[in-house]
């Protein structure tokens, strides 16, 4: 019996454009590329794999490759449509959902979880449920 060594994540290239999600993903697509092989060491040559059941893992292998590749399309059209968006708010008024907060967005911080609002007064506001934006030309004038 083979004993196989933990798997640990690899080092990132780039380590600012790779979240916790894209390296678990990385760590399981690994995980299955090195069981996959073992297997292959490890089968008894006196009772190879059946054509059939090589030809199932084979596909396997085929459907976590699209897998992952499929996800990481998704991650960038994910991270794009949050830039369009935080770009689109800019020179908006925002208020709180509890209306306390209120004013102009000079600029937005992204988050992996969000977007944050930054007012011209320096007061900083979550963009999320209940927040009210509209167009800053359509105050009534004072």
């Amino acid at each position: 019996m083979t004993t196989i060594a933990p798997v640990s994540n690899p080092p990132a290239s780039n380590p600012s454009s790779q979240t916790d999600a894209t390296s678990k993903t990385r760590v399981d697509y690994n995980s299955f590329l090195k069981l996959l092989v073992a297997e292959l060491k490890n089968q008894d040559p006196t009772k190879p794999m059946e054509s059939t059941d090589f030809v199932a893992q084979l596909a396997t292998f085929s459907q976590v490759e699209q897998s992952v590749q499929s996800n990481a399309k998704l991650d960038q059209i994910l991270q794009s449509n949050t830039l369009t968006q935080a770009g689109s708010l800019i020179g908006r008024e925002i208020t709180s959902a509890d209306g306390k907060t209120s004013g102009i967005i000079s600029q937005v911080k992204v988050y992996s979880d969000g977007l944050m609002a930054i007012l011209k007064d320096g007061s900083q506001l979550v963009v999320g449920p209940g927040v009210t934006i509209k167009d800053a030309s359509s105050q009534p004038a004072a």
